[in-house]
């Protein structure tokens, strides 16, 4: 489905960080060392018709690499 975030996201919380993350081999070996996080929040997508919606998106993030992997997990 082709998507995309319009607006900031809000609501954000950690809800794993370093080793408590399934994927950090492959966020090290794909994007570099870091200090890890997986995010959750809440935001606004752009639908293809032009509608809009809430949903709960998922994403990883290290500091100076920024938000990587963002998944739609639910709608709201």
């Amino acid at each position: 489905m082709d998507v995309r975030i319009v607006g900031p996201v809000l609501e954000i919380e950690t809800i794993a960080e370093g080793h408590g993350i399934r994927e950090l081999t492959d966020l090290r070996e794909r994007y570099g060392r870091g200090s890890w996080r997986k995010k959750k929040g809440i935001a606004t997508i752009k639908l293809p018709d032009g509608s809009t919606a809430q949903a709960e998106v998922h994403w990883y993030e290290a500091h100076g690499i920024g938000k990587v992997k963002m998944k739609l997990k639910r709608w709201l």
